[in-house]
């Protein structure tokens, strides 16, 4: 294991407390543009050739992995081909679902969002919306791509009022992200849906020996300062970012950089030798 590569000493503690105890360490990750390449068609998107195998081999040797993704976990799942990876576990809509060994748990969607997705087309209408404004239904949440239009950042822009308006009047929040607005229920995001999964504990009621996430999205920011809160408790922990030229907030906090999907999964290759 190459500790050079951290940029932080936390960070190098926390790879050494993997290579030292990995049965008992947690590895989390974002799934869009973490585990597979961004698109412009989010039902295109496919984790990296080699992410499922990379995930596969570290499945047994470490003490847990979890996905944790705004998508819905069975279509994480799908689009990861993560099916036949024994122990891991995907929790979609920010933690609100949970995909283990096949089974999946899915709460009924709050009726903010049934009012969302009925009103959502007149608002945009209303804004004036390019028509290659993209929205995407994920069930428990609503989310509006621009990455499609001509001028992305601008339309994005110019619905953040419109939508937060539309949000907050029923009962929802705004989750921004690349060229994405999502309106989704409040009371959960990936640094809470970390924390629960690590205090849920290890089988056998082993407390973990380190805490590992990698993102590339506002939304990873969330996890990433759960592993600070949980550094604060005394567990060493690791922020990997997948780096990207459209968002560099993760990258001023990661105590290591890789270059994109591709990136983590060299990471992730050489991440357990042997």
């Amino acid at each position: 294991m190459n500790l050079s590569r951290t940029r932080t000493t936390a960070g190098a503690d926390g790879l050494r407390a993997l290579h030292d105890a990995p049965s008992t360490a947690v590895l989390g990750f974002d799934f869009d543009g973490t585990l597979a390449p961004i698109v412009d068609d989010p039902a295109a998107a496919r984790a990296h050739p080699r992410a499922a195998d990379a995930l596969a081999r570290l499945a047994p040797r470490v003490g847990a992995l979890v996905i944790i993704t705004g998508r819905p976990a069975a279509v994480a799942v799908e689009y990861g081909g993560f099916e036949g990876i024994d122990g891991l576990v995907v929790l979609g809509q920010y933690g609100l679902e949970r995909w283990e060994s096949g089974e999946l748990t899915v709460p009924e969607p709050p009726p903010g969002v049934a009012e969302v997705r009925e009103r959502l087309p007149r608002v945009l209408a209303g804004a004036g919306a390019p028509a290659e404004t993209f929205v995407e239904d994920k069930g428990q949440a609503v989310a509006v791509h621009t990455r499609r239009c001509a001028e992305p950042q601008a339309v994005l822009d110019g619905l953040r009022g419109v939508l937060g308006e539309l949000a907050g009047s029923a009962g929802l929040v705004v989750e921004p992200g690349r060229f994405v607005l999502e309106l989704r229920p409040p009371g959960m995001d990936k640094g809470m849906a970390l924390r629960r999964f690590v205090e849920a504990g290890l089988a056998g009621g082993a407390a973990p020996s380190m805490v590992l996430f990698a993102g590339d999205d506002l939304g990873d920011l969330a996890a990433f300062d759960a592993i600070d809160v949980l550094r604060g408790e005394g567990v060493p922990g690791v922020k990997v970012c997948s780096g990207s030229a459209e968002v560099t907030a993760l990258a001023e906090r990661a105590d290591l950089i890789v270059d994109g999907p591709a990136g983590l999964v060299d990471f992730l290759e050489t991440l357990l030798p042997g």
